[in-house]
């Protein structure tokens, strides 16, 4: 960690308020009001809304966090679902590429590559044991 305990502050220069807002059913919304470092709202700036859903999958509940463009509630409202679908989309197309970079990752003793098969090659007969480089 380059800094020290004592450097951490907020910027009060960059500060919202939060307001969530839920169905209690799909998932929340929440609307970043920009204030100013004595809290009073910040024209100058715009407002943001982020979602939030959950997706199960068979290890529990996957946290799915997104930006919405809008600029009202009701608009954040009115794209809650195709955005939720699209961060679901891009979480699982993640999830699927980490497991390809797994598998890639794996050596299996005896299986090409080695030597473990080969004649003298490894130790432990033919198809597995200690592989030498």
């Amino acid at each position: 960690m380059s800094e020290s305990l004592d450097d951490i502050q907020m910027d009060g220069a960059n500060l919202y308020r939060e307001d969530v807002f839920s169905d209690r059913r799909v998932g929340t919304i929440q609307r970043l009001t920009p204030v100013t470092a004595n809290g009073d709202n910040d024209p100058s700036r715009p407002v943001r809304f982020l979602g939030q859903a959950s997706l199960m999958t068979p290890g529990g509940s996957l946290p799915i966090s997104f930006e919405i463009e809008a600029d009202s509630l009701e608009a954040a409202v009115e794209q809650f679902g195709a955005r939720a679908g699209e961060a679901v989309q891009d979480t699982l197309n993640q999830l699927q590429e980490m497991r390809r970079e797994a598998a890639s990752g794996l050596v299996i003793p005896g299986q090409g590559g080695g030597m473990g098969g080969a004649p003298g090659g490894g130790f432990g007969g033919p198809g597995g044991g200690i592989q030498l480089p």
